[in-house]
Formats: structure tokens, sequence, C-alpha cells
């Protein structure tokens, strides 16, 4: 067919090519990459000790350019020359501008809140920048507090091998060297894997045994992806420290390994010796260190959320949508719900963007949409949870647009009223969701509206007990108004609770439309990056509900193979 890839060369770059292609529902190829964090020479905040710092990233909205927070790294205390540990994953589009910023602060007390803590100054870049280093390795100066020299902060930006297993390992050491004055040495092992330049990243800290020269550390798991990227070979440094309470910690010394080596498990050949180069160039008698010796290895293949989904998992699909009057009357342009025969209006681009994905999981493509807030025909009672196709008894419509259909419906028969309460609709959801508990169904509840809820408390609780069955929940707030409820309910920041018990898992995601509209009238991708943002946790919460129950995946089906006919050849 010599079917041509849909690309950005030449010609028109957003016609179709043969075959339609739908950028929506085609999954935009990204490649992950992890970017680690390092400083040199932070400004010292404390007044008796160094500086305690973390990293926080945020990433920068398209639309709107707001900051929002992406993730933080760990603490780590005593120091002005951090090497975090924890890292940031991201999605890497080679087409897209991704604006980052780097803040950094000393922190001082248990708080989330940040403008509680001392801020240490900050670095903006992009995601491109970063890649397009030397050795993805990009190198800035601190900036953001005038006149003081706020120290460099350096970026490695390393693609992800796809590898899923993870490795349990234990190790122990003997006879290492005594670096403490009055007692032994407080022990503990810092793990480092090589990258390509031939420097080295930190991948992983053991906790400190305290008061041995002989220490046993407790087993820890880490993917094989941050041990060494997937590549067996890749050297494997370890480093043998002990531990002192003003962050000077003594280097005890070093080995190295690789993850092929480590594989061989428990034997003669991973008892490493624990070298000092600098005692060993020092003294002719130098024998070593002590020595580190592995104690098991033991490989988990880690099950993602494809293998649910190959193995036969049904992702259920819900829609409310939000029908109350401060949305504005149907009939005028300023509404929410306006009925423009020329496009689509905010309530129907983010039941496509997210339902056209979604639909891919969900075999029978039939969806129960409901709507909340309205009066409904003859008698006006209001309901905050009626079917869209004013069907009570099924009120499942088929496919995305077939939920379309009955919203367009549900707009001229329905009068919007109020108030808006979310909890009827989440608990019609749970209900399903809690007769299914054996991981052969998820469920997942669209909720979309302008935003002002008026059943707080009881929407919390169903929230909670929601978060101990198999479903999660995207809200999509659409309009101007101000949407901290709703992050309340997101519960990225703290977790949220009801009369004191809190949310098993975080079920909730929300996001607000209005950082997805693109000024250019380019809704195709705008309406993409919607989609890929609420449905980026669903994966992860899906994952967290199995895990907890111990739903392992079932076994994929056989491919189909068509029967051999055989052909009786003349002889």
């Amino acid at each position: 067919f010599g079917l041509e890839k849909p690309g950005r060369s030449g010609g028109f770059p957003n016609m179709a090519c043969v075959g339609d292609f739908n950028v929506l529902s085609s999954s935009i190829p990204a490649t992950k990459v992890e970017l680690s964090v390092s400083c040199r020479n932070l400004l010292d905040r404390d007044t008796f000790s160094k500086s305690d710092p973390i990293c926080v990233l945020y990433t920068q909205a398209i639309g709107n350019k707001e900051w929002r927070e992406f993730g933080r790294t760990e603490v780590i205390d005593n120091t002005l020359n951090p090497d975090f540990v924890r890292k940031f994953i991201m999605d890497y589009f080679f087409e897209e501008r991704e604006n980052l910023r780097f803040d950094f602060y000393d922190v001082d007390s248990k708080s989330p809140n940040l403008s509680k803590h001392d801020f240490l100054g900050q670095m903006f870049c992009t995601l491109g920048e970063i890649v397009g280093s030397q050795g993805s390795r990009l190198q800035k100066s601190i900036v953001g507090i005038p006149g003081k020299k706020c120290g460099t902060v350096i970026v490695t930006a390393e693609e992800l091998g796809c590898c899923r297993d993870s490795v349990l390992m234990q190790f122990c050491a003997n006879k290492l060297d005594k670096k403490d004055f009055f007692g032994k040495s407080d022990p503990f092992l810092v793990f480092h894997r090589s990258n390509e330049d031939g420097s080295f990243t930190i991948c992983h800290k053991t906790e400190v045994v305290k008061n041995t020269l002989n220490p046993v550390w407790q087993a820890f798991k880490i993917s094989v992806r941050a041990l060494c990227n997937g590549d067996y070979d890749r050297t494997i440094k370890v480093e043998v420290y002990d531990w002192d309470r003003d962050g000077s910690h003594d280097f005890i010394g070093e080995f190295t390994t690789s993850y092929r080596e480590l594989s061989r498990g428990q034997s003669q050949f991973n008892v490493y010796e624990v070298i000092n180069p600098k005692k060993k160039g020092k003294k002719k008698k130098y024998v070593n260190s002590g020595t580190v010796t592995l104690l098991s290895f033991l490989i988990e293949t880690e099950v993602s959320f494809l293998d649910y989904i190959k193995g036969g998992t049904q992702i259920n699909f819900t829609v409310a949508i939000d029908f109350t009057a401060s949305n504005g009357n149907p009939s005028q342009p300023t509404s929410l719900h306006y009925m423009n025969p020329y496009q689509l209006n905010a309530y129907g681009m983010a039941l496509k963007a997210v339902g056209e994905i979604i639909q891919d999981y969900d075999s029978d493509k039939m969806f129960p949409a409901l709507g909340f807030g309205a009066r409904l025909p003859p008698d006006g009672r209001v309901s905050h949870e009626f079917a869209l196709n004013g069907n009570p008894q099924n009120p499942y419509c088929h496919g995305i647009d077939g939920v379309m259909e009955a919203y367009y419906r549900s707009l001229k028969s329905v009068q919007l009223y109020g108030p808006t309460n979310f909890a009827p609709v989440i608990n019609h959801v749970a209900r399903y969701a809690a007769s299914v508990k054996d991981g052969s169904q998820y469920f997942v509840l669209l909720i979309v509206t302008d935003g002002v809820i008026s059943d707080m408390a009881q929407t919390k609780e169903s929230i909670v007990n929601a978060s101990r069955l198999p479903m999660s929940i995207i809200i999509v707030g659409v309009g101007p108004a101000e949407f901290d409820a709703m992050e309340e309910l997101d519960g990225d920041v703290v977790r949220i609770s009801s009369r004191g018990k809190f949310a098993e898992r975080d079920i909730v995601q929300f996001v607000p439309f209005r950082d997805y509209i693109d000024r250019s009238g380019n809704h195709v991708l705008s309406m993409a990056r919607l989609a890929k943002d609420v449905l980026a946790e669903i994966p992860e919460q899906f994952l967290s509900y199995m895990r907890v129950r111990g739903i392992k995946p079932s076994p994929a089906p056989p491919p189909y193979t068509p029967p051999i006919h055989v052909l009786q050849t003349q002889i």
C-alpha cells in the first residue's frame, strides 16, 4: 500500500494521510528519560551545620504558562554538595518544548509546605537542553538570590531501557577498617551505576549499621533499570562509608562489579575486596580495607499494567456530567454547555479526549453515561445520578460517540439546576466495583464539572471508601472557577481522609481544562495532552490495587493460529 508515515515533513503538516491517522487514539511515541540531579557549593543557610537540601522540579503548562510541581527528591542532611538518589522520570517528546524549573530548599522541618523552608535558588532549562547537552549532562549556575553565588547544578538525562526486572540483594562485610576514635565504624554502602561517558550516578544507599566492622545489611530491592539501565555488563561501583552525624562520612573503600557478576549469586566470585586507593598508594603492605560479600540475589519480574490488559482485565469507563445551573444557559454562547454547531464545547472536548483512549481497553465499548444536578422531565424532580440516554435501567451508550449523542439529547430535555453533588455518582460506580474484586475488571469514572462542589464531606467519604475498590476517578474542571476543593480531592499533596480514616490509595486525578486550551486553535494536540495527563496516573493506581490485593495477571491467551490446510500434492 505504501502507507505514508504521518509526519511533520513538508507539505501540509496536519493533513490526514491514507488510513486517516488519528493523533488522539494512536499512542504518541515517547521515550522516557530519567533525570539525576547533583549540586555543588550550595548556599549554607544553617548556622551550626550545613544546609539540608531538597530539589523540587516544576514543569510548565503550555496553555497558561503556569508552573506545576512535578516531583521532589529526598532531603539529604548536612551537605552543600548533594547527589540526590531519587530520580525524576519524564516523557521526552522531541517535538514538544518542555520547560523545567529546579528549585532548591534547605529543609528545616517535616512540613511539606515549601514556604516554611529556606530558598537556596533555582535553575531554569528545557528538557531538550539537558538531553541535547554533551553526554546529556547539563551544568548550570543556580540563580535567584540577588548578590549571592548560589552554586551550580548538574542534571543528567538517561534514556531508560525498558527493563522490568527488579533484584532483591543482600550484602554483609567483614573486617572493615575502624574509622571512629571511640567505638567501631558505622558502615553503609552506596551503589553507583556508570554512565556512557564514564561518570557515575548514585542509585542506592543502604541503611547504616551502627558500631560494627562486620555489618549485615538488610536485603533491598532495586530495579535493574536503576542498577545498570538494563546493560548487564555495565560497571557498578560500590563505596563503603563510615557514617558520621555531621554529614562528613569517612570513606572506607570501594569495589566494582556488574549485574552479570552479581547474578551468579552467593559464590566465591561475589566476595569483594574493599580497596582504599589512597591507602594502597601509601602503604607497601596494604592488602585491603575489609571484604564485602553478596549473601543473596533474587530476580523478580515486575508485572506491568499491560500484563493485566493482555491477561483479559477489562477497564470499565463511566462518564458523569455536571448539569448544574452555574454552567450557564446552554443556548447562550457564554455557557460551558453551549451547543455550538461548529465545534465541541469544553465538556464535549474533555469527554472525547479521555474517552477515545480509554475505549480501547473496553471490549464491548458500552459506557454508562450519567448526569447530575438537573431537574428531569416530566415532573421537574432534581436528580444527582440520571441516565443521559433517559433509560435508568440501561444507562449504557455505544462508544464515545453514543455518549456524546446522549449528552446533547439531555441538554435539550433537562433543566440545569443544582446543587453540585459528586457522592451519588461515585457511589453508583463503587457499587459495581464492589461486586468484582477479583482483578478481572477495573472501573474508571470521569467527572466533568464546573467545579463548585456542594457535598464535600460526603464526597470525601465516598472517595475514602472507593479507595479500597478497583476504581479510579478522573475529574476535569471546566470554566473559570477556583478549583481549590478539587485539588484537595486529588490527594497528591495530602492523602484524602474522612472522619479520621485515610484513603488506602490515591485514586483521584484532577486537571483544570483551561490549562489545555490551545490558543492557536490546534485542539487535537492540546486534547492529546489533556488525555495523557489525566490518564497518566491510572496504570499506577490500577497496579497499586492489584498489588495490595495480591492479584497476579491472568496468563495471556495463546496467539491465534489459523488451522493448517494440508494440500494434497499430486505425485
